[in-house]
């Protein structure tokens, strides 16, 4: 049986996801470190960062489903 989908490639292994996640990471800590609990601005601020790394799997995953078309 053939697959519909292609898999998708390993975005995992791509600079720009990797440097979204030392992004991700380090946001992360300065929120922690240097914004009160609480604060709106540390879930705006983490969110933007999750969201990089996010477009970048599922962009990966576009790329596999277009390939058919």
């Amino acid at each position: 049986m053939t697959d519909i989908i292609l898999k998708h490639g390993a975005y995992r292994t791509l600079l720009s996801f990797q440097k979204f996640e030392i992004i991700y990471d380090g946001t992360v800590y300065f929120c922690n470190k240097y914004l009160r609990r609480g604060d709106r601005t540390i879930d705006q601020m983490v969110q933007a960062a999750r969201s990089g790394k996010q477009n970048i799997a599922e962009g990966s995953m576009a790329s596999g489903i277009s390939k058919i078309l």
